[in-house]
């Protein structure tokens, strides 16, 4: 100190940080405030601001009170200079991580907003956060007087060595984010690959993609192998898809009856079964004279990918009652086996056309019985 203290400077010591207590307290009841206006809004931003001043307000009065109560005390013009330093660099700090806070949780409320799941693509969200920290530094070093350019030239210079030591990882890095810029693949997006992997998209980080199979198991793929790997995305261009069913009448099947029945059906169970789109009209389509019936197809369309097995649940069990009220047959598999034993007469054979004009050319299937 320059000179002895004094009880005037105790007063102004203690009034100074008196003074920054009661504002740190009116700020925290302001906030308060303010936190609860802002849960009434829409916008998840206002309330991810509100929860950063929270975080640097307190911080804030207290070094306003502490650099207060240190220029009313005799202090030397070297220690003034590091105290003010000090207080300087924890403000830097403190708000370089709250604003790192807040652009990392604007990120992930924003891919929250598009994907409407609760995992989000955790790679934008790490970078901006690093990203923030970084500058935040660099400015600090520089407030505090250390030249940072030669700072910079030793991480050039190390980035480069950096970069050819792990180039598996920075190219799942870049693969994650040309995945994402690309749109072709976000979270919350139902995927099939080529290898046969599938499921929905629950976070892209900035080394793998996490995909949730159905039976709720975790499939974990590199960024670079989903980025070169021929992917079925079952939620573009939109949600809502088509599935078609398979069924099959017998050929004395009236096929006009058969189709209003069947669209009657699909009707019903778009409108009233969960998962349905009932602005759709359902399509039947006649397609196969197969072995043993008549087959088609019944065309629907589902809210979205996982929708479409309680449809085809429903819509089977729904046809296959509606088609017994109707006295619609629903044909088995039938053929004919003939065996003959080494050494029999030959059976005659089947009629021609000739011999019975309602049969056609069929022939039986002769198999033969070893050790016989």
């Amino acid at each position: 100190m320059n000179r002895a203290l004094t009880l005037h400077d105790l007063i102004v010591v203690c009034a100074a940080l008196a003074a920054s207590v009661a504002m740190g307290l009116l700020s925290r009841m302001a906030l308060r405030w303010l936190g609860e206006r802002a849960s009434r809004t829409r916008w998840r931003g206002d309330d991810i601001i509100v929860d950063a001043l929270r975080t640097i307000a307190p911080w804030a009065c207290g070094a306003a009170g502490v650099s207060g109560a240190a220029a009313a005390l005799p202090l030397t013009a070297a220690v003034d200079h590091s105290v003010n330093q000090v207080l300087t660099a924890v403000l830097i700090l403190v708000t370089t991580v709250a604003v790192a806070r807040v652009i990392a949780d604007l990120v992930r409320a924003q891919a929250l907003s598009r994907s409407g799941v609760a995992g989000s693509a955790t790679i934008f969200v790490n970078i901006t956060r690093i990203a923030v920290l970084a500058m935040g530094v660099l400015i600090l070093l520089e407030t505090l007087g250390i030249s940072i350019a030669p700072l910079l030239t030793a991480l050039g210079v190390g980035g480069l060595a950096v970069a050819l030591a792990l180039q598996d990882t920075l190219a799942n890095l870049f693969a994650g984010v040309h995945i994402l810029a690309s749109k072709t693949v976000q979270p919350g997006h139902y995927i099939r690959l080529g290898s046969g992997e599938e499921g929905y998209v629950v976070d892209i980080n900035w080394r793998n993609t996490t995909v949730r199979q159905l039976p709720d198991n975790l499939v974990i793929i590199p960024n670079a192998k989903l980025a070169g790997a021929i992917t079925i995305n079952y939620h573009q261009p939109e949600e809502q898809m088509s599935i078609m069913i398979q069924a099959r009448v017998d050929y004395d099947s009236d096929l006009d009856h058969v189709e209003r029945v069947s669209i009657e059906v699909a009707t019903e169970v778009m409108a009233e079964v969960s998962g349905g789109v009932p602005d759709h009209e359902p399509v039947v389509r006649f397609h196969t004279f197969g072995e043993a019936g008549i087959d088609f197809s019944v065309i629907l369309r589902v809210q979205e990918f996982s929708d479409q097995y309680l449809i085809k649940h429903e819509f089977l069990k729904r046809l296959h009652q509606r088609y017994r009220t109707e006295a619609i047959d629903i044909p088995l598999p039938m053929r004919t086996v003939v065996l003959q034993q080494p050494g029999q007469v030959p059976l005659p054979g089947p009629r021609t056309p000739e011999g019975d004009p309602a049969l056609g050319p069929k022939s039986p299937v002769r198999m033969s019985k070893a050790g016989h």
